[in-house]
């Protein structure tokens, strides 16, 4: 990418496809360089969007991350170039794969009482 430039929708809905799986599979950024044969650094980039990833190198990570590359980039088709509120944007958020994560480990009524909960919590600000 060019200096100065901010990382495209589609690049942050590929890095949010692979940091999803990541997680999915309990792996670290380390461990994925690893695989990969990058550093982990690099692997911060390709998750964040910072840097593009070549067609060879997802072919790399999606093996590492046991799935095809169709997988990780089915979630583009609803990746609009010009929507800044895209969904797998959104993952970008600090802190929400995180409180999806744990979200996930709660019990049907745990999850029913938590979204109640949420949305009655006062918005104090704009989001973000």
């Amino acid at each position: 990418m060019t200096q100065g430039k901010s990382p495209g929708p589609l690049d942050i809905a590929l890095g949010a496809a692979i940091r999803i799986r990541r997680l999915a599979l309990g792996l670290s950024q380390g461990a994925l360089a690893n695989l990969c044969g990058v550093s982990f650094q690099q692997i911060q980039k390709y998750e964040s969007g910072a840097n593009r990833i070549s067609f060879s190198r997802l072919v790399q990570i999606s093996k590492a991350l046991s799935c095809r590359v169709v997988d990780l980039i089915g979630v583009l088709e609803d990746a609009d170039e010009n929507s800044q509120d895209d969904l797998l944007s959104r993952l970008t958020t600090p802190g929400i794969l995180e409180l999806l994560e744990t979200v996930e480990n709660l019990s049907e009524d745990q999850r029913r009482q938590l979204i109640g909960f949420i949305k009655n919590l006062p918005v104090t600000g704009p989001a973000k």
